[in-house]
């Protein structure tokens, strides 16, 4: 158990995916610029590209947690990370049930 102060330390926003692609020498990470309703979008890599086509995500809203530390992987920094769950074979990400603004923080 986490104490709710440790919870509320947590950033969960809304993010709109803007592009998508294949990470060159990996089968399952993909490279996503984001939209947080900030200046630039952020770059995230993501282990999802087994359950999305790249260009099946280029709109899509989900949840990420947006105050990690920045984390170099396959080459890229990756500055957020996409919230998600799956079961068997299925991966769900966690997307608002209406379109938000990007940047609108879950809570």
């Amino acid at each position: 158990m986490i104490e709710y102060d440790d919870f509320k330390k947590v950033e969960i926003r809304i993010g709109e995916i803007k592009s998508a692609q294949m990470i060159e020498k990996s089968d399952k990470l993909l490279l996503l610029q984001v939209d947080f309703g900030e200046e630039e979008p952020r770059t995230v890599v993501s282990g999802i590209a087994k359950y999305f086509k790249p260009e099946d995500l280029s709109g899509v809203q989900c949840a990420f947690v947006t105050n990690l530390e920045p984390r170099p992987l396959m080459g890229h920094l990756s500055e957020a990370m996409i919230l998600g769950t799956h079961e068997g074979e299925s991966f769900s990400l966690l997307t608002p049930s209406v379109k938000v603004a990007p940047g609108n923080i879950l809570g």
